[in-house]
C-alpha cells in the first residue's frame, strides 16, 4: 500500500516531459476526405442551391394549431382499459 502511495507521489510531482521533436502536417491527400463522404450524425444534408435568376421569398410559418390541427372529438369514449390511456375514459371519472 505504501508503494502505491509512494508512487503515485512520484507520478504526480514529475513535470511533464516537453516533445522535442516537432509534428509534420498530415499530407492533404489524407485529410480531404470530405468531399467524397457526406457529414455524419443527424444533421440534415445540405440544402442545392438555387437555380440562377430565381427568386427567394420567405415565408412566415402558419401557427402550430393551423399546421397540426387536433384531431376531432369522438361521439363517445369507452372506458379505459388495462394499459390503455388514449381514446378512453377512467371507470371512476365523475364525468
Amino acid at each position: 500500500m505504501r508503494l502505491i502511495v509512494f508512487a503515485s507521489a512520484i507520478m504526480l510531482a514529475v513535470p511533464a516531459l516537453a516533445q522535442e521533436t516537432p509534428q509534420s502536417a498530415p499530407s492533404p491527400a489524407t485529410t480531404d476526405t470530405t468531399a467524397e463522404t457526406p457529414p455524419g450524425g443527424y444533421a440534415p444534408p445540405p440544402a442545392p442551391p438555387p437555380p440562377p435568376g430565381a427568386t427567394i421569398v420567405f415565408k412566415e410559418a402558419p401557427p402550430p394549431n393551423v399546421a397540426f390541427p387536433p384531431p376531432a372529438p369522438l361521439a363517445s369514449y369507452p372506458p379505459c382499459k388495462r394499459g390503455q390511456f388514449d381514446k378512453c375514459v377512467q371507470r371512476h371519472d365523475p364525468k
